[in-house]
């Protein structure tokens, strides 16, 4: 079915455009058996069949599909009781990546405005960064860029950092906050499983600030976190109340990051009115470079503990412009909107 939206690259488009493609396909009802899922078909018989129709010579066979497919052939055989060298594997749009994350420069240090200012001392690399290499859609195997290129970076950069760095000095109690929000958690007394949270969480955002976006499904979206947030905060309950490999406290102190993040992306993507990269609005369908050319920042008014705090907002900055100056240089660089 990709010829339908991607004629001239078909299943090699960019992976948020087949999973819009995958999504629209299901929507219409063209599910296997009007299911929530399609056919991903790797059969020898099936590439080969598509490699005649398209005048290629070559072939593969079940020993190519398996050196080149260990992983997700295992998955599927293990999981789905699914053969891949034999049959179609079925397959759903799913989140996979954040283009997102802790705004850096190239040397991964963190900075904390538009005007580029370092917080000294922290560096990030990796996919919890942005420094921001991929824009609004990574491309498939550029995950390497953030690990290599700019790990090596920052570590070079760090060296450097040490070598002329002093203590500075620390608050009477620096590690009150943590504690204290351990503690909570781990000493809760509501009626409220750290997993019912976070699945309600992840139904919440893949239905409303998924794969397609507009308007209400986010505000639908972000009134369930803040409800979920509020529930975390007075209602919670683990099991496990020890102080040793505490396995029930980590993952409840995770999804309370995990909601934070959900309601700065739900925030964020609501504010940005028009399509770009994997956020696709159907209420903005085009891109706008004009008025969209922009990072989206997003900070806790009031430091770190305030998404503990009933009523405080993060606030959003949209003033730390997109660099194209490399457009300058070679016009090559300059953005345009991508077509297949």
């Amino acid at each position: 079915f990709m010829e339908r939206y991607a004629p001239n690259i078909k299943d090699l488009a960019s992976r948020d455009v087949i999973s819009r493609s995958i999504y629209l396909e299901i929507r219409e009802g063209r599910g296997i058996k009007g299911k929530d899922y399609v056919y991903l078909d790797v059969t020898p018989e099936t590439v080969n069949r598509y490699l005649a129709e398209a005048g290629e010579s070559r072939r593969i066979d079940r020993d190519y599909v398996e050196s080149k497919l260990p992983d997700i052939l295992d998955f599927c055989r293990t999981y789905l009781g699914v053969d891949p060298v034999r049959e179609p594997m079925p397959i759903q749009p799913t989140a996979h990546y954040s283009m997102g994350g802790i705004p850096t420069n190239v040397n991964a240090e963190v900075v904390i405005d538009e005007h580029w200012t370092v917080l000294p001392g922290l560096y990030a690399a990796g996919e919890v960064a942005c420094v921001s290499c991929h824009g609004a859609n990574r491309l498939g195997t550029n995950s390497l860029v953030d690990l290599v290129v700019f790990g090596r970076r920052g570590g070079m950069a760090i060296a450097d950092y040490v070598k002329h760095a002093d203590f500075v000095p620390l608050p009477a109690n620096p590690s009150s906050e943590v504690e204290s929000e351990l503690n909570r958690i781990r000493n809760s007394n509501g009626k409220t499983r750290p997993g019912e949270i976070r699945q309600q969480m992840q139904r919440a955002m893949m239905d409303g600030v998924g794969v397609f976006r507009e308007e209400s499904g986010m505000k639908a979206a972000l009134d369930c976190i803040y409800e979920l947030k509020e529930r975390f905060n007075h209602d919670l309950s683990i099991d496990d109340k020890g102080m040793k490999f505490n396995t029930d406290l980590l993952e409840a102190w995770e999804l309370g990051c995990l909601l934070d993040m959900a309601e700065l992306t739900a925030i964020s993507a609501l504010e940005r009115k028009e399509s770009r990269g994997a956020h696709s609005r159907e209420d903005y369908k085009e891109r706008d470079d004009a008025n969209w050319m922009v990072h989206t920042l997003v900070e806790h008014q009031d430091g770190i503990g305030a998404s503990l705090n009933a009523g405080v907002k993060p606030r959003i900055n949209l003033n730390k412009r997109v660099d194209t100056s490399l457009a300058d240089v070679d016009e090559r660089f300059a953005p345009k909107v991508r077509t297949y």
